[in-house]
């Protein structure tokens, strides 16, 4: 939404889900839930113009130690680069970790690429004992998809 054209209401709706976002996703939320994970995603990415993946770095109680957007892509794609998700995961010391990442078109059905990235990061990450939870995608308005509670994990 264009601030110039935004009403009084609209800019207080809009500070208001700044201040809720930064509060789910500030260190040592606990992320214990999908519906707490879900209401978080939809307010850091739904709006999102462009596909960006983004990483909830977890301790070992699943506590946030970190919530971040690791790479932006374009209108229906972004690279992914295990190598930085593995980098950032022993920087924080994680134990855990939940992807996400959403699709712009809405959609928030997993293509074949998202089930391939998902598989790769699992397993590159089992190697230094990092724990994939979930990977949630997220499609504006819709509902975001669990790949868990789907059974893609």
């Amino acid at each position: 939404m264009d601030p110039a054209t935004m009403t009084r209401e609209d800019r207080l709706i809009a500070r208001a889900k700044k201040v809720l976002s930064r509060r789910l996703g500030e260190p040592g939320a606990t992320f214990d839930s999908p519906k707490v994970v879900r209401d978080f995603l939809v307010l850091e990415l739904a709006e999102e113009a462009r596909e960006v993946f983004y990483v909830i770095f977890l301790d070992s109680q699943n506590r946030a130690i970190s919530c971040e957007p690791l790479f932006v892509g374009t209108l229906n794609q972004t690279s992914v680069y295990p190598r930085e998700v593995i980098r950032r995961c022993i920087e924080l010391n994680a134990s855990a970790v939940i992807l996400a990442h959403n699709h712009p078109s809405g959609v928030a059905e997993p293509s074949t690429a998202d089930r391939t990235l998902t598989s790769s990061l699992k397993s590159a990450l089992a190697l230094i004992d990092v724990t994939v939870l979930d990977h949630f995608i997220v499609g504006g308005a819709a509902r975001p998809m669990s790949f868990a509670e789907r059974g893609l994990m």
